[in-house]
């Protein structure tokens, strides 16, 4: 494609993912899928442009101010992630000058909120969280994600898995914590590999795998993930299950669980159940009440530890969202641990870097909740065969941070319900 061409589809993206009225990621997706001409380069170059605008949509919009011409224009110029000669073919002989002065420009010198590219309100907040990390955590989510893949025990050995990628040309590393993941640099295609398409891998965050760990469901229970969404975590509980026993997958969302089909059949097991359900109190809730021996409840939260891979969440999110999402977390919790029955264990998680989502809701339900013994995590965790557990706990808690461990941040707590 014609750079000038390329350049006015970037210039197209940019505005859409500026209204902020929908998710980036699907988005970029419907945008790509109307314009099925282009190559993996040119939807490469055009995904990354509209997120690199996103993580730094601040100090972009200063530094566009200098220039002429459409905004939308200027801001696809400064945040292209294509090659630079293909953008230069794109630009006249003023604005290559202005982009070359803009370039020139030391960033280090501008003032914090420009350099940290975060609202007031949440900058503030992470600053309360992790004090003098505060930069480096800045910096850790504004790089984009590595791709973490979890192998599925029930088919293959991570070792095994390790050596077909190799041999496909992708290296990946082992993770450092979980005992079923690999890492891998980049963003290879791997749908089409026959290691995927068996079902032999599943793609899930280190962090978010350390959660069914945390669980740590045994052969022949009865197990729920409560909000179970597209289902990577139930995938992961059930082969911890080895496809024993009964896992129910529930979520509000049909849609949501219509995800999990695809990867529900490539994955063999066949212990999975999943339902739709009304809300947190629907009856077939009520049904099961007292007699699950594992729940976990990756709650509704505002997401903010996948910033790496979501940055738009930074700009969609507000204090007043977090207070209603405060009360849903709440209920969701409550309602959840009516299944628990007793000696079983109940674990709470978010992708949320904000204590107001994690250990204000943990601690809550601990001090309402005196039937629920509280587990620390560095030693359940241990128990299930993870590496360095101690350095995941935070209080007893799971805490997870994208500059600390490279993984999404996450939290967990767990508690065992007394007989």
């Amino acid at each position: 494609m014609h750079p000038n061409a390329l350049l006015d589809m970037a210039t197209e993206l940019v505005r859409l993912v500026l209204r902020l009225d929908a998710p980036a990621d699907t988005i970029v997706s419907g945008f790509l899928r109307q314009h099925r001409q282009l190559g993996p380069r040119e939807r490469h170059a055009l995904a990354e442009t509209a997120y690199t605008l996103l993580r730094q949509r601040l100090v972009l919009a200063h530094l566009a101010q200098s220039g002429s011409g459409a905004l939308e224009r200027r801001l696809a110029i400064l945040a292209w992630q294509g090659t630079d000669s293909f953008m230069r073919r794109a630009l006249g002989p003023n604005e290559q000058q202005w982009l070359e002065q803009v370039n020139a420009i030391d960033r280090s010198g501008l003032p914090e909120k420009l350099r940290h590219n975060l609202p007031d309100w949440l900058a503030q907040a992470l600053r309360n969280e992790v004090g003098e990390d505060f930069w480096p955590l800045v910096a850790a989510m504004d790089n984009t994600a590595g791709l973490d893949l979890r192998v599925n025990t029930l088919k293959a050995k991570r070792e095994d898995i390790q050596a077909e990628l190799a041999e496909a040309g992708i290296q990946a590393e082992l993770t450092p914590y979980s005992p079923w993941g690999l890492r891998i640099a980049g963003k290879p295609a791997l749908q089409k590999l026959p290691l995927f398409i068996r079902g032999d891998v599943e793609v899930q965050d280190e962090g978010s795998q350390l959660l069914a760990a945390l669980l740590a469901p045994k052969r022949s229970e009865m197990v729920v993930d409560f909000c179970a969404g597209a289902g990577g975590k139930t995938l992961a509980l059930g082969a911890l299950m080895r496809n024993t026993g009964r896992l129910y997958a529930f979520d509000v969302s049909g849609y949501r669980l219509e995800g999990m089909k695809p990867r529900l059949a490539r994955s063999g097991l066949s212990n999975v159940y999943p339902a739709q359900i009304a809300h947190e109190r629907d009856e077939r809730i009520k049904r099961l009440s007292g007699k699950i021996d594992r729940v976990l409840v990756d709650a509704p939260c505002s997401g903010l530890g996948t910033l790496r891979r979501n940055p738009d969440l930074k700009w969609r999110q507000s204090p007043k969202a977090l207070e209603e999402l405060q009360a849903k977390q709440t209920a969701i919790l409550a309602s959840a641990a009516r299944l628990v029955k007793p000696g079983g264990r109940l674990v709470y998680a978010t992708c949320s870097l904000l204590s107001r989502e994690n250990e204000a809701i943990a601690q809550a339900f601990s001090e309402a909740n005196p039937g629920f013994e509280f587990l620390p995590a560095a030693a359940a965790l241990t128990s299930a065969q993870v590496q360095g557990a101690e350095a995941l706990d935070s209080q007893g808690y799971l805490r997870l941070w994208p500059h600390r461990h490279a993984t999404d941040g996450f939290f967990a707590a767990a508690w065992q319900r007394k007989d």
